[in-house]
């Protein structure tokens, strides 16, 4: 998926949510969705400042924090980096590919692994799977 599709999705999700894509919100999933590889929180802060002085990296880690908790964005745990979601809001577990040569990250819709063996009194926020390796291309 594009970016502006992506960004079509996660407007269409925050109204039909009710929830508020404010322009710096937006412009962060922007520049996510436009990225080439996952992105990191101050690379981010870098562009945006560009255009907005005041950004600060609170205010950028409280737009991601929206993101991610509104289904648009997922956080890559071990670059510590971003990546659009291509999917808004759907729920899901990320499930993602990380190619180790080219940085590209696939996502692959499925279940919520470990929801099965979970405690019954445990409620999943979000899980993240990770594999490293590399993609076709790059073989």
């Amino acid at each position: 998926m594009n970016a502006p599709d992506i960004l079509e999705d996660a407007e269409r999700h925050c109204s039909k949510t009710g929830v508020r894509l404010t322009p710096l919100r937006r412009r962060v999933l922007e520049l996510v969705a436009r990225a080439n590889a996952p992105v990191k929180a101050y690379d981010l802060l870098s562009q945006i400042d560009r255009a907005n002085a005041s950004a600060k990296p609170p205010t950028v880690y409280r737009a991601l924090d929206f993101l991610i908790d509104a289904g648009l964005v997922h956080r890559v745990e071990a670059l510590n980096a971003f990546v659009a979601c291509p999917q808004a809001g759907h729920g899901h577990a990320a499930v993602l590919y990380i190619c180790e040569a080219c940085t590209k990250v696939t996502e692959v819709q499925g279940a919520r692994p470990g929801q099965e063996h979970k405690p019954r009194s445990f409620t999943v926020k979000r899980s993240v799977i990770e594999h490293y390796g590399r993609c076709a291309n790059c073989q």
